[in-house]
Protein backbone atom coordinates (compact mmCIF):
# COMPACT_ATOMS: atom_id res chain seq x y z
CA UNK A 1 0.00 0.00 0.00
CA UNK A 2 1.11 3.78 -0.71
CA UNK A 3 0.83 7.40 0.90
CA UNK A 4 1.18 10.22 -0.64
CA UNK A 5 3.13 12.97 0.96
CA UNK A 6 4.36 16.21 0.61
CA UNK A 7 6.70 18.90 2.13
CA UNK A 8 4.55 21.21 4.01
CA UNK A 9 3.84 24.68 2.38
CA UNK A 10 6.05 27.46 2.65
CA UNK A 11 5.18 29.69 5.91
CA UNK A 12 6.95 31.17 7.96
CA UNK A 13 4.82 32.68 10.25
CA UNK A 14 4.23 28.82 11.05
CA UNK A 15 7.65 27.78 10.74
CA UNK A 16 7.36 25.90 7.65
CA UNK A 17 9.78 27.20 6.22
CA UNK A 18 12.11 23.48 4.39
CA UNK A 19 11.66 24.23 0.39
CA UNK A 20 13.30 20.65 -0.11
CA UNK A 21 14.04 17.51 1.20
CA UNK A 22 15.85 14.38 0.02
CA UNK A 23 15.60 11.01 2.19
CA UNK A 24 16.55 7.44 0.69
CA UNK A 25 17.22 8.87 -2.44
CA UNK A 26 14.06 10.24 -3.31
CA UNK A 27 14.29 14.48 -3.12
CA UNK A 28 10.90 16.67 -2.30
CA UNK A 29 10.20 19.61 -3.43
CA UNK A 30 7.99 21.90 -2.04
CA UNK A 31 6.77 23.43 -4.90
CA UNK A 32 5.71 19.72 -7.03
CA UNK A 33 3.26 18.78 -4.50
CA UNK A 34 2.66 15.45 -3.41
CA UNK A 35 4.57 12.67 -4.01
CA UNK A 36 3.54 8.90 -3.63
CA UNK A 37 5.48 6.93 -1.77
CA UNK A 38 6.09 3.60 0.34
CA UNK A 39 4.21 2.70 3.61
CA UNK A 40 8.28 2.53 4.80
CA UNK A 41 9.42 5.99 3.63
CA UNK A 42 5.90 7.68 5.08
CA UNK A 43 6.61 6.14 8.22
CA UNK A 44 9.98 7.95 8.17
CA UNK A 45 8.83 10.77 6.52
CA UNK A 46 6.20 11.44 9.48
CA UNK A 47 8.70 11.99 12.17
CA UNK A 48 11.02 14.50 10.11
CA UNK A 49 10.93 17.79 11.65
CA UNK A 50 11.87 21.47 10.07
CA UNK A 51 15.17 21.24 12.11
CA UNK A 52 16.74 18.40 12.29
CA UNK A 53 17.41 17.34 16.03
CA UNK A 54 14.66 19.70 17.31
CA UNK A 55 11.30 17.85 18.64
CA UNK A 56 9.56 20.96 19.14
CA UNK A 57 10.17 22.76 15.56
CA UNK A 58 6.83 21.39 13.65
CA UNK A 59 6.96 18.62 11.32
CA UNK A 60 7.34 19.11 8.00
CA UNK A 61 5.70 16.97 6.36
CA UNK A 62 1.71 16.01 5.06
CA UNK A 63 1.35 12.06 5.47
CA UNK A 64 -2.21 10.79 4.32
CA UNK A 65 -3.98 8.55 1.96
CA UNK A 66 -5.41 9.81 -1.31
CA UNK A 67 -8.67 10.77 0.00
CA UNK A 68 -7.44 12.75 3.06
CA UNK A 69 -4.90 14.36 0.54
CA UNK A 70 -7.97 15.81 -1.41
CA UNK A 71 -9.83 16.89 1.42
CA UNK A 72 -6.64 18.44 2.44
CA UNK A 73 -6.27 20.10 -1.39
CA UNK A 74 -10.00 21.06 -1.07
CA UNK A 75 -9.64 23.08 2.60
CA UNK A 76 -7.08 24.82 1.44
CA UNK A 77 -8.34 25.99 -1.53
CA UNK A 78 -11.46 26.94 0.36
CA UNK A 79 -9.47 28.98 2.96
CA UNK A 80 -7.45 30.75 0.41
CA UNK A 81 -10.58 31.69 -1.66
CA UNK A 82 -12.31 33.08 1.79
CA UNK A 83 -8.60 35.33 2.15
CA UNK A 84 -8.93 36.15 -1.45
CA UNK A 85 -12.87 37.61 -0.30
CA UNK A 86 -11.47 39.16 2.62
CA UNK A 87 -8.42 41.09 1.73
CA UNK A 88 -10.97 42.58 -1.40
CA UNK A 89 -10.94 46.15 -1.70
CA UNK A 90 -14.05 48.20 -0.53
CA UNK A 91 -15.30 50.46 -2.76
CA UNK A 92 -15.82 54.21 -1.29
CA UNK A 93 -18.24 56.10 -3.22
CA UNK A 94 -19.03 60.14 -2.86
CA UNK A 95 -22.00 61.69 -1.88
CA UNK A 96 -24.57 62.70 -4.96
CA UNK A 97 -21.12 63.33 -7.75
CA UNK A 98 -23.93 64.36 -10.46
CA UNK A 99 -24.65 67.60 -8.39
CA UNK A 100 -21.46 69.06 -8.41
CA UNK A 101 -20.09 71.36 -11.08
CA UNK A 102 -17.19 68.48 -13.40
CA UNK A 103 -14.86 71.48 -13.58
CA UNK A 104 -13.79 74.04 -10.69
CA UNK A 105 -12.37 76.73 -11.25
CA UNK A 106 -11.58 79.90 -8.59
CA UNK A 107 -14.18 82.28 -10.00
CA UNK A 108 -16.57 79.33 -8.08
CA UNK A 109 -14.77 80.03 -4.81
CA UNK A 110 -16.33 81.95 -2.65
CA UNK A 111 -14.38 85.46 -1.83
CA UNK A 112 -12.82 85.50 1.24
CA UNK A 113 -11.84 88.92 1.62
CA UNK A 114 -12.64 91.53 -1.07
CA UNK A 115 -10.22 92.17 -4.54
CA UNK A 116 -7.37 94.58 -4.33
CA UNK A 117 -9.15 97.11 -6.30
CA UNK A 118 -12.00 97.50 -3.96
CA UNK A 119 -9.67 98.21 -1.09
CA UNK A 120 -7.39 100.32 -2.87
CA UNK A 121 -10.48 102.66 -3.66
CA UNK A 122 -11.17 102.64 0.20
CA UNK A 123 -8.11 104.03 1.39
CA UNK A 124 -8.01 106.61 -0.88
CA UNK A 125 -11.66 107.56 0.24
Amino acid sequence: MTKLVRLKPYDPKRGHVLRRYTAFGVRFDESRGWYRVSEELAKYLAGVHEQPGLDYTPLAFDVCSEEEALAVEAREKKEQEERAVASAPNVATAHDVSARPADLTTADLPSSRPARSETRTARRA
